[in-house]
Formats: C-alpha cells, structure tokens, sequence
C-alpha cells in the first residue's frame, strides 16, 4: 500500500493547496490505527511540500508548522480508535476477529508485553519505535488506562515523531527541488536510520527527567510524621 501511494504522490501533489491537510489528518488516522501504514509516507512529502510552498497557505514555515499540527491531530484520532476499540470490545474480541484488519495475535502480545514491562511510560517511547507505534495504543485501552494521561504521553511522542518527519522533508524542500518522492522517502528512511540513536537517548533523557520530578512531587515532606494539629482546632479545656 505504502509503495502505491509513494507513486503517485505526484499526482496528488496537483490536488496538496485545497486538500492538502485533509489527506494528512486521515492518512495519519489510518496510520496510528492498527492498519500498517508508515508515517514517513505522509509526512516527510507534506514537510517537502511546505517548503515550496505548494500547501494551502502557500507560506513554508506556517505551512510546516500546520502539518505538524495536522498530523498530530490525525495520530491522536487513530490512536484514540485503538484506545476506545481495546476498551469497549476487550481482548478476547481482539485476538479473534483482530486478524481480519490485519492484526496478528503475536503482534498484539507483543505490545501488550511492552506495556506490561514500561507502563504509561510506554505510550510515549512506542510512538518512536517501528511496527509498535501503532499498536501500544490497544493494550492501553484494554487495562482502562488513566484517559488524560494516554492523551499526554501519546500527543508527547505522536508529536515529537511527526515533527522530525516533517522537519526531514522541510529540510529536503529547501534543499532541492528536484528529488522525485520515492527518493524522498527513502533518504528520509537513510536518514532517520542513520541517526535513530540520537532519537532514543533524547527519549530517554525526557523518561528520566520525568521520572524524577515524579518522585520528587510525591515525596512526603520531612514534617508529614508528625503533623501539627489544625490551627482552627478548640483549645483543650482547662483541669
């Protein structure tokens, strides 16, 4: 699917200035769903598109910085079908009829796996990592995780992933114009290999940073064993 439509990107290029943002809001739902679908894609093109221009505003860095915005909305839909699917129709539903829509029970106990071992954690890293992205979302619904803290973690990650696909493809934009749009993906794929490591030691950066004002909020105080009784409290009566 992805090679088809890698192919005719130069045919809907002619169609980017009016609906543009539309097919990256849906392409990107499709993707952060459990259809295998990669984001490199849709977004690295809309980025090469920004910078000349041929998106709706006509303005590279707004019409960057609207892809990334667009894209990000299309993943929190996606991966907000997984969430509510996972939650309402439970796991036993999954595993039977997920083969149909292209998801393997293997695949799934995988993800579920990852979230066992990292936790909410998880929702944030997986958004980064190839074949999981997309799924990490399904156990999160299936153990009814805390909705506003799914949201963060995935809006954190979805759009982290988003704006390096779109900053590649700006980046090739301004660079050349003359680059075909299977060599632009391709050398956004190269170049995303090449520097994966960077990624993930930033993921981690941002995990640890994390963690540790967590703990540092939820510390008791030093005082807290011995706690003062209450200002307003009634004098004790007099022997």
């Amino acid at each position: 699917m992805s090679e088809q439509l890698v192919e005719h990107l130069k045919e809907l290029e002619l169609y980017a200035p009016v609906w543009g943002y539309f097919a990256v809001f849906l392409l990107m739902t499709i993707e952060s769903s459990f259809i295998p679908f990669p984001s490199e894609v849709i977004m690295i093109p809309a980025g090469f598109l920004a910078a000349r221009g041929a998106l709706s505003c006509g303005m590279p860095w707004v019409d960057c910085g609207l892809a990334v915005i667009v894209g990000l909305m299309g993943s929190m839909a996606g991966a907000y079908v997984n969430y509510f699917l996972a939650s309402k129709l439970g796991e036993p539903f999954l595993r039977k009829y997920g083969k149909y829509v292209l998801l393997k029970p293997a695949t799934l106990d995988r993800a579920s796996e990852i979230f066992r071992k990292y936790g909410d954690m998880a929702t944030f890293v997986c958004r980064l990592l190839p074949a999981i992205r997309q799924l990490i979302s399904l156990p999160a619904g299936l153990t009814h995780m805390n909705f506003r803290r799914f949201s963060l973690f995935t809006a954190l990650g979805a759009g982290i992933w988003t704006a390096i696909l779109t900053g590649i493809g700006f980046y090739c934009g301004y660079r050349t114009s003359d680059m075909d749009y299977p060599e632009l993906v391709e050398y956004g794929k190269r170049l995303i290999h090449d520097h994966f490591g960077w990624i993930l030691l930033g993921m981690v950066f941002f995990c640890a940073l994390y963690i540790a004002i967590q703990r540092r909020v939820m510390r008791p105080g030093k005082d807290s064993g011995g706690a003062s009784p209450p200002e307003d409290a009634p004098d004790s009566p007099a022997e």
